[in-house]
């Protein structure tokens, strides 16, 4: 299923500046420059719906996207290395955690990881922290065009280990924003979650 509409609604620096909590949201987080405004843009078909940088940490508040009237897409900040000062990264951090744990309207968490590497410390302590939580999540592989077929199955089952490891049973999607692979995907797994709400 493909989303037809997509609308920016607004950027939120904290909790207390998003929209009302009508609509269900699902919510892209992960490192800085793993992606998450270019795979938005390509799984809503919008090449500029949200923006996007080579320069880590462009994305600096919570920015919503109304999605065909019926949820929203929220890109969150990076988290980890960006080229701001130390006060402003843990801004950052607060007002995600507070998002995350808090905001009621928050349905499906995507956790965005580089498949060139292996899921970092930080990675692994958000596992942990949505599992704990008992926040529902999936992990998307980015950037997965840049491996062969071999090396981003390897990184796919290395993912998974981590998460079995630790108990932890979600769904793990390769994906690329420059050729579409896994949009479909992603895409189907949305529509199913909220269908099931």
């Amino acid at each position: 299923m493909a989303f037809q509409k997509a609308t920016f609604i607004t950027s939120a620096p904290s909790l207390n500046d998003c929209p009302e909590p009508s609509l269900p949201e699902i919510c892209f987080a992960g490192r800085s420059n793993v992606g998450k405004s270019s795979l938005i843009n390509r799984i809503t078909n919008k090449k500029r719906l949200a923006r996007t940088s080579n320069t880590p940490g462009k994305t600096q508040q919570m920015n919503f996207y109304e999605i065909d009237n019926q949820f929203y897409i929220v890109d969150l900040p990076g988290f980890g290395f960006a080229k701001v000062p130390k006060k402003e990264r843990d801004r950052w951090g607060r007002d995600i955690h507070e998002y995350l744990s808090k905001r009621s309207t928050l349905k499906l968490i995507m956790h965005l990881v580089d498949s060139r590497h292996n899921p970092t410390a930080l990675d692994e302590e958000f596992f942990y922290w949505m599992a704990s939580n008992e926040k529902p999540f999936a992990v998307l592989l980015t950037k997965s065009d840049k491996l062969s077929k071999n090396k981003l199955a390897s990184a796919k089952k290395k993912t998974e280990q981590i998460l079995s490891e630790m108990n932890i049973e979600v769904p793990v999607i390769p994906c690329s924003a420059d050729n579409g692979a896994g949009t479909e995907n992603i895409h189907s797994l949305i529509t199913d979650f909220l269908e099931t709400e």
